[in-house]
């Protein structure tokens, strides 16, 4: 038996109304279109829901059985639609922005403003990535924007926005010797290739491209770096710059994360300026995400 709701429905709005008159036009149809279907209702029910005469209508036996359970079907499926639009309308305004450690440099309110002007009903979701993926998310769809380090692995992938270009520093542990060096120069710098052989802290191989990047491959002339660790977080960079296992390449804007008690940065001449951007999957036309991209090369323009 292949009942729709749609038959429920004009079965109900009959047996409430008692008239086929007043329920057609409860349900904006024609009269005889109702009186069709209910026929059709009650030959597939192998039973008469209502008895007519010229001037009344009633509830069979069998009308009367079927009328609570019918109320009740329609009111599961009202429930069901009304959770179903209640899903899609949270997808519809969820953002979930990935990011391996909090951008800082007050871009999350700064974009924030801006999505929510353009969508009043955004609600955007901070998620936290591990170090050893560099898309932050976006490479298994776990994020639908994010907060990257370029170089990005599979670059033709993504569509993004540079929100933020910064020298880099180098972390030492306190009383390093390139620290006098560093206060000793005139920039307060240290040149990179002082830091040959130093060995440095990694990111994951995971990482692809971006471990490369933090430790600056293409400044060594080919020589291979030195790893005195492995690194997938701010807080395991400070414990082992500290304890010596090695130093560490930072934006200038995080240092902040990592310089603290025994840990201290200073910038590095002869490397390229990091580069931090907002991220999205390349084929991606969703309003919220070209929204966020859209206010992130908004503030690009005014940061970079």
């Amino acid at each position: 038996m292949n009942i729709h709701g749609r038959d429920l429905r004009y079965f109900t709005s009959v047996a409430e109304e008692l008239s086929f008159t007043r329920a057609a036009e409860r349900l904006f149809i024609s009269q005889p279109a109702l009186s069709k279907q209910i026929r059709m209702l009650e030959k597939q029910l192998g039973a008469v829901l209502f008895e007519r005469d010229r001037r009344t209508v009633r509830l069979t036996a069998v009308g009367k059985a079927l009328l609570p359970h019918a109320r009740e079907v329609l009111a599961a499926w009202q429930a069901a639609e009304a959770a179903v639009e209640e899903v899609k309308t949270a997808e519809r305004c969820t953002l979930v922005i990935g990011m391996s450690t909090s951008p800082g440099r007050g871009l999350l309110p700064a974009l924030r403003t801006r999505l929510v002007s353009r969508h009043p009903d955004a609600q955007p979701v901070l998620r936290q990535v591990n170090w050893a993926d560099p898309s932050a998310g976006l490479a298994d769809g776990s994020s639908d924007v994010a907060f990257v380090w370029l170089p990005l692995p599979d670059d033709d992938r993504y569509q993004y926005a540079v929100v933020a270009r910064e020298p880099r520093l180098v972390a030492l542990p306190d009383g390093h010797p390139l620290a006098a060096r560093a206060a000793s120069d005139p920039e307060g710098k240290v040149d990179f290739t002082d830091l040959l052989e130093e060995p440095f802290l990694a990111l994951p191989p995971e990482a692809g491209p971006l471990r490369d990047y933090w430790l600056a491959l293409d400044a060594r002339d080919g020589r291979q770096p030195r790893i005195g660790g492995v690194v997938a977080s701010a807080e395991e960079t400070h414990e082992a710059v500290a304890s010596g296992q090695g130093v560490a390449l930072l934006a200038t804007g995080n240092a902040s994360l990592v310089v603290r008690d025994e840990v201290i940065a200073v910038p590095v001449r002869g490397i390229s300026p990091s580069q931090l951007a907002v991220a999205a999957g390349r084929d991606d036309t969703r309003p919220l995400v070209l929204a966020y991209l859209a206010a992130a090369r908004e503030v690009g323009a005014t940061t970079c």
